[in-house]
């Protein structure tokens, strides 16, 4: 057994969409219409053949108070790996991504956290 999606919500899967691909550098891998919404998953460029990532719209009144309170508490909604969090911290400042958490050393890792604009905090992880 393998994760081969894994979803996050998202309150404009539009917006969500431009900030994953341009801002982060995925690759949109699947964009179908599935009811109102729409079916749209990003790979990574490295592993265009891994895990997905569903753009998930928080339409359910659960989805949309499970995101607000992490968020007020500070939790991220995911994490993603990175190999330098320093390097791609600078670089996400550059194209106006907003970070909650500068790169910080805990314990053996590295982190950071930002505002996908979309409703979540992500943290970026460099072991």
């Amino acid at each position: 057994m393998k994760i081969v999606v894994t979803s996050i919500f998202v309150q404009d899967q539009d917006k969500a969409l431009e900030f994953y691909s341009e801002k982060l550098g995925f690759i949109k891998k699947e964009d179908v219409p599935a009811g109102e919404f729409r079916w749209i998953t990003l790979v990574s460029p490295e592993e265009q053949d891994g895990t997905e990532l569903l753009l998930e719209p928080n339409d359910h009144p659960a989805a949309k108070e499970y995101q607000k309170k992490i968020v007020a508490d500070g939790i991220p909604a995911t994490m993603f790996g990175v190999a330098d969090v320093r390097k791609e911290y600078e670089r996400l400042l550059e194209k106006g991504v907003k970070f909650t958490m500068e790169p910080t050393v805990m314990g053996g890792v590295t982190i950071a956290v930002f505002d996908d604009t979309c409703g979540n905090l992500i943290q970026i992880v460099q072991k």
